[in-house]
């Protein structure tokens, strides 16, 4: 898999690219502005124009030689087309992907380490992160909000950088999951995002570029999903 456009161009959301492929109701592209989900992270939203006129996105599937972006309809797009990515939503799945992270760090320190069983984002501006806490006090886990949205307070800057998978996998605290990873690349390499003095783990997901942009957040629930597992749900 190559860099993916999306993380070294987070800001650029329009892009103009040739189709490669195609077949009725999908084209394939070689970059793309899409994120198409993973990680416990919705895909993005957005639509396609070409000379035919304007193709809502509804699907996206990755295979070795690019994106696969779907549509409705049985519609052959051809030569180059335009990809627009919303930009409400991005900023959504960023918001609440920056505050899984924050909330990972909170547990992770406060609570030996305890490592991450789950995770998703929801498009109804909420979040729940699943966590390996057997024992674990559910009015302890509620108190996170504080130091949570002391964290948007201080507006700490997130940033990325690309480390080889041999070397990440040596460094305690990078991979918080026990059941996935983010994918390396062709290049060996694996995305790190870093919280200024707060975080540092792998993430193939989109982020803020600091936490002061998101919003006051909430804990909503605290469950008990069996003997091992807490579920805390956030909304902004």
């Amino acid at each position: 898999m190559s860099r993916a456009f999306y993380h070294d161009h987070p800001e650029i959301l329009q892009l103009e690219v040739e189709v490669r492929d195609a077949r009725p109701g999908a084209i394939l592209v070689e970059r793309s502005p899409f994120f198409p989900g993973g990680g416990g992270q919705l895909p993005d939203q957005g639509v396609l124009r070409w000379s035919g006129g304007v193709l809502p996105i509804t699907g996206l599937e990755r295979d070795e030689r690019g994106l696969w972006h779907l549509f409705a309809g049985e519609a052959l797009p051809s030569g180059n087309v335009t990809l627009e990515v919303e930009p409400a939503f991005r900023a959504l799945m960023c918001e609440l992907h920056t505050l899984a992270h924050v909330v990972n760090a909170l547990v992770y320190t406060q609570f030996g380490g305890a490592l991450l069983t789950g995770a998703q984002l929801n498009a109804d501006a909420t979040f729940r992160v699943d966590f390996d806490l057997p024992g674990a006090d559910n009015d302890t886990l509620r108190a996170l909000e504080a130091p949570l949205n002391e964290v948007i307070r201080r507006d700490l800057p997130v940033s990325n950088v690309f480390m080889p998978h041999d070397e990440a996998q040596a460094v305690p605290g990078l991979f918080r999951s026990k059941a996935v990873a983010p994918p390396v690349g062709e290049d060996g390499l694996v995305r790190i995002v870093e919280i200024l003095d707060l975080d540092r783990q792998a993430c193939g997901g989109t982020h803020l570029a600091s936490t002061g942009r998101a919003r006051p957040a909430r804990i909503v629930k605290i469950d008990n999903k069996g003997r091992q597992n807490r579920r805390i749900k956030v909304a902004v």
